[in-house]
């Protein structure tokens, strides 16, 4: 547990050591900003009985942030160490290859939940100057934040298993957006295939992203969803120790 521990504090603050974590930072902050001025005039424009969370989610804003961010964080977990040789280094001090997944996966959550808190700012602002107590709902803001935190779970995971695969950043942010996208482009396939009763429609309308995230962004929390986002962050963090564990076979 204490190598666990000083492994995720090392990649934690790699991340304020470069560049790389302010500008990610910024950038989120920046679309965030632009969301909060969406928000500010759409509640102008006319009153409205959805919550304030509701109103963010149905910008892109939301899904820019999330496609284009997790990329960039994961992309430099292992590739970065693996292009600059610290990675044998890394892997012959008294450390499991499972704490090494696991310290780094955490990290990047960590760095990925402290990307989302100026959101949280915007909104308690907005419930300062409104008339309406019932515009915040601090159900529907815990599940909000609750469906970042599982959909970040599951892109870091896969960024994380992007980046394990290559010696390049670049190609390993090209890999995790790919495969990033194509989950997002499978929400709106299912809706494409709405007359199909089939098995394939079942199976899309399980990965449904956008409504998935959009039931939390209303406070309902679906325990179908919470266990596709768990199993899936498991799996891929699964296949990025055993490409960890690969180097031994080599």
């Amino acid at each position: 547990m204490q190598a666990y521990i000083v492994l995720t504090r090392r990649e934690l603050a790699s991340f304020f050591v470069s560049m790389t974590g302010y500008v990610i930072i910024a950038g989120a902050l920046f679309l965030i900003g632009f969301s909060f001025v969406d928000l500010v005039v759409k509640l102008q424009s006319e009153p409205t009985p959805m919550p304030i969370t509701e109103l963010f989610y149905g910008t892109a804003y939301f899904w820019l942030i999330l496609l284009t961010a997790a990329p960039v964080i994961t992309m430099r977990l292992f590739a970065l160490e693996k292009f600059s040789g610290t990675f044998e280094t890394l892997m012959t001090t008294p450390v499991s290859d499972l704490q090494v997944v696991l310290a780094k996966f955490t990290a990047a959550m960590m760095f990925y939940m402290l990307m989302w808190l100026p959101l949280l700012g915007c909104i308690f602002i907005l419930r300062h100057y409104t008339t309406d107590p019932g515009v915040l709902d601090i159900g529907a803001i815990g599940t909000t934040y609750l469906g970042i935190f599982l959909l970040g779970g599951l892109f870091m995971s896969l960024g994380c298993f992007a980046s394990a695969l290559t010696r390049s950043q670049i190609i390993a942010a090209m890999v995790s957006f790919t495969m990033g996208i194509t989950l997002f482009l499978l929400s709106f396939l299912g809706n494409q295939l709405s007359t199909d009763t089939g098995w394939q429609m079942q199976v899309l309308n399980h990965l449904t992203m956008v409504e998935h995230m959009l039931d939390f962004a209303r406070g309902i929390v679906d325990t179908r969803h919470v266990v596709l986002y768990v199993s899936l962050t498991i799996w891929f963090l699964f296949l990025t120790l055993r490409v960890v564990e690969s180097r031994r076979w080599k």
